[in-house]
């Protein structure tokens, strides 16, 4: 029998942290900054096991399949989360390994098996991130066609309801609306049961009702505090009317420096100064057209979106970034996802200066404990 180590989305410490985007080039920033993320397969791994040894509780990878263009074609160089997942897992000894799959281009069977593999190799530390879809041109590469928006919810219900049958050990035939497929089982089956965790991201009243149903976390991403506050409680709705409780975490972006004007200043140059305006203006158009995560008022914040895609922007001093953290944890967040311009140079900094004072504040407990 394997060993199985507890998930530690499901630990104590009251605010959960994760660290998001390792795996592609430029993080989450839209810039032409030279001394950009390079997601260079070592530096991915120092950096993942940085974030594990400090007791980060997740590593959230995106999918992504091709970039936005602009001067250096942002985010075109990323590595698929799945084959990531194995090699990240058997890397690290705490933190959920979590990958990302577009429900309508990978195959409930297929993330069944796969899925299970990174759980063993990890001894139970796997995650499944769902992703309905929302980027017509990435589908165009696989000759798949984008559902329209509630509907695509519909096909993500039936993908999961297959994916846990699955896990369940059920061998059986499936004639839906989107799956037509006939005695499919697999082993082995997941170390975690029912299954590993799960998140989803949706801002739409249908993305929230889908996560509700299928995830364990929602990403959300809130304009700021008070907005933080209103979606936690629309959200708690969706999950109590579907007999579930959804924790919510919120997507960050992080510049913290010894002083605010010197994060302010670094936070200018990437985003402002070396933003990658081509690219920028491809990605908010594609994510206008098709989804509805983030609010107008968040779009029009160009320097936050070129910072961070429109993420909550923790900007500034560990004291001022440690309070804007205590800050959302108020507002019931349950994490936070945080990425950097420069992960191996910026998460020891963030880790030896602002996980000290969320600890004091009670909201973590010394990776020593």
């Amino acid at each position: 029998m394997a060993t199985t180590l507890p998930n530690p989305m499901h630990g104590k410490n009251k605010f959960k942290l994760g660290v998001f985007r390792m795996n592609c080039e430029g993080g989450l920033c839209i810039t032409r900054a030279p001394d950009r993320w390079k997601a260079e397969w070592d530096d991915v791994v120092a950096a993942a096991q940085t974030a594990d040894a400090a007791g980060f509780e997740l590593i959230l990878p995106l999918a992504r399949w091709r970039g936005y263009g602009g001067e250096i074609d942002n985010a075109a160089l990323s590595y698929e989360t799945l084959t990531q997942g194995a090699a990240l897992a058997a890397h690290t000894r705490h933190a959920a390994i979590f990958v990302t799959v577009h429900v309508p281009l990978v195959h409930p069977v297929f993330a069944a098996k796969a899925v299970a593999t990174i759980d063993h190799v990890s001894h139970g530390r796997a995650g499944l991130n769902m992703v309905c879809g929302w980027n017509q041109a990435e589908f165009d590469m696989f000759g798949a066609e984008l559902i329209d928006h509630d509907h695509r919810y519909d096909q993500g219900l039936e993908w999961f309801d297959i994916f846990m049958r699955l896990l369940a050990g059920e061998r059986f035939d499936h004639k839906g609306k989107y799956y037509d497929i006939r005695d499919v089982y697999t082993e082995p089956r997941t170390l975690q049961q029912p299954r590993p965790v799960t998140m989803s991201a949706g801002g739409s009243k249908s993305g929230r009702e889908f996560a509700a149903k299928a995830a364990d976390f929602l990403f959300a991403v809130p304009q700021d505090v008070e907005h933080a506050k209103t979606l936690v409680e629309e959200i708690k709705k969706n999950a109590e009317a579907a007999n579930r409780h959804a924790g919510i975490f919120g997507i960050s972006h992080v510049v913290c420096r010894p002083t605010q004007k010197e994060a302010e200043e670094f936070y200018d140059y990437y985003a402002v100064e070396m933003a990658d305006n081509e690219a920028l203006d491809n990605w908010v158009g594609a994510k206008q057209a098709t989804s509805q995560s983030i609010t107008d008022e968040v779009f029009a914040q160009r320097r936050r979106v070129a910072g961070g895609h429109g993420s909550v922007p923790l900007i500034g001093s560990p004291d001022k970034v440690a309070s804007d953290i205590i800050a959302l944890h108020e507002a019931g967040l349950a994490g936070i996802t945080t990425s950097f311009f420069d992960f191996t140079g910026e998460l020891p900094y963030f880790i030896d200066n602002v996980l000290p004072i969320l600890e004091e504040a009670g909201l973590r407990e010394p990776v020593s404990a």
